[in-house]
C-alpha cells in the first residue's frame, strides 16, 4: 500500500469581489487553493472568509499575501487605485478587469516598471458559467508568456484558457471584438423581435427560427476572414454586394409598414452603398470591412 501526495494548489490573491469575483473565489477555494480577497466595500467580501478565504483589510496586504494576484475589479482606474502603493516587485498580476487593449498594453508597462510580470485577460463568460463543466466560458490571456505557463493549471481551474500572444493588449482586443460581433447580433435580434411584435405573433415561438437561422448563417464569418486575408471578396460569393443593397429596400419597406425604426439597420445599409459606389457590387459584404478601417485616412 502506499501513499499519494497531493500536489499543492497555488495560493492567490484575488482583488474584487462583485459577481465575477466572487464566483472566481468560490470555484478556487473549492478546488483547494488559499485565496486571499479584497474589496473595496469590505463588506462584500466578508462571506467568502465563511468559506475559508482570508479576507485582507488593504489591498497591498493583499498583494503582499501572494505571488499570484488576479484583479477582477470595476475598470482599469480602478486597478492602479487598487494597487497604487503596493509592492509589486516579484509578484505576477493578472488583469481580469474589463478595459481596451492599449489600457492593458500601458497597465503592463506600469507593472513591469514596478518589478511585476503581467498577463492580461478577457473573460469570455458570466458568473454563472465560471467552475460550471460544459458551460463553455473560457478567459484569453496574453502577455507574459512565462506567468501564463507557470500558473496556466491555476488559471484553467473556473474556466477554460486561451493564450493569444505576447502582446498584452491582445486578449482585450479579442475579448472586445467578440463582444462587438455579439452587440451587432443583438441589435438584429430586437429588430426582429420589433417586427412581428405588432402581427400577435408569440415570440416563444418565434426564437427558435431566429435562433436556427443566425446559427445557420454564422459560418459565413470563416468565408469573409478568408477573403480577408487573401484580399480577393469575389471568391464563391453566393448573394452579391448589388443583390444585398437592393434587397434592403424590402427590409426597409417592411420596417415602414410594420411602423418600426430601421435605426438598428441603416448605418450597415448606408456603408453597403458606399461600397456598391465604389464599383465592388461583385463582392460579398466583407469589404465594408475596408470602409471601417481608419488607418489609410
Amino acid at each position: 500500500m502506499t501513499d499519494t501526495a497531493v500536489a499543492p494548489r497555488t495560493p492567490l490573491t484575488l482583488l474584487g469581489t462583485g459577481a465575477m469575483g466572487t464566483a472566481l473565489a468560490r470555484v478556487w477555494l473549492a478546488a483547494g487553493h488559499e485565496v486571499t480577497v479584497w474589496n473595496r466595500t469590505a463588506a462584500r467580501a466578508e462571506p467568502l472568509a465563511a468559506e475559508g478565504a482570508t479576507v485582507a483589510a488593504r489591498a497591498a496586504e493583499a498583494v503582499a499575501a501572494n505571488r499570484l494576484v488576479i484583479a477582477c475589479l470595476l475598470d482599469d482606474a480602478s486597478v492602479g487605485e487598487a494597487l497604487d502603493g503596493a509592492a509589486l516587485a516579484g509578484r505576477d498580476l493578472v488583469n481580469l478587469t474589463t478595459g481596451t487593449p492599449a489600457q492593458d498594453r500601458a497597465r503592463a508597462a506600469w507593472a513591469e516598471e514596478r518589478g511585476a510580470r503581467f498577463l492580461g485577460a478577457g473573460i469570455m463568460a458570466v458568473p454563472p458559467m465560471i467552475g460550471a463543466p460544459g458551460s463553455g466560458g473560457y478567459v484569453f490571456y496574453s502577455g507574459s508568456a512565462g506567468l501564463f505557463e507557470e500558473h496556466r493549471e491555476t488559471l484553467a481551474v473556473p474556466a477554460g484558457t486561451r493564450y493569444v500572444g505576447a502582446d498584452p493588449g491582445f486578449a482585450a482586443l479579442h475579448d472586445v471584438a467578440l463582444l462587438s460581433a455579439m452587440s451587432g447580433m443583438f441589435a438584429g435580434i430586437a429588430h426582429a423581435f420589433a417586427l412581428i411584435r405588432p402581427e400577435g405573433i408569440a415570440p416563444k415561438d418565434f426564437a427558435p427560427l431566429l435562433v436556427d437561422w443566425l446559427t445557420a448563417m454564422a459560418p459565413a464569418a470563416h468565408q469573409s476572414a478568408e477573403g480577408l486575408q487573401s484580399g480577393d471578396y469575389t471568391r464563391d460569393v453566393v448573394s452579391n454586394l448589388a443583390m444585398q443593397v437592393a434587397g434592403n429596400a424590402t427590409l426597409l419597406r417592411t420596417a415602414e409598414e410594420q411602423r418600426v425604426s430601421p435605426e438598428l439597420l441603416t448605418p450597415y445599409m448606408r456603408l453597403m452603398e458606399r461600397r456598391l459606389a465604389q464599383g465592388h457590387g461583385d463582392e460579398d459584404g466583407t469589404g465594408v470591412v475596408d470602409l471601417l478601417d481608419l488607418r489609410g485616412r
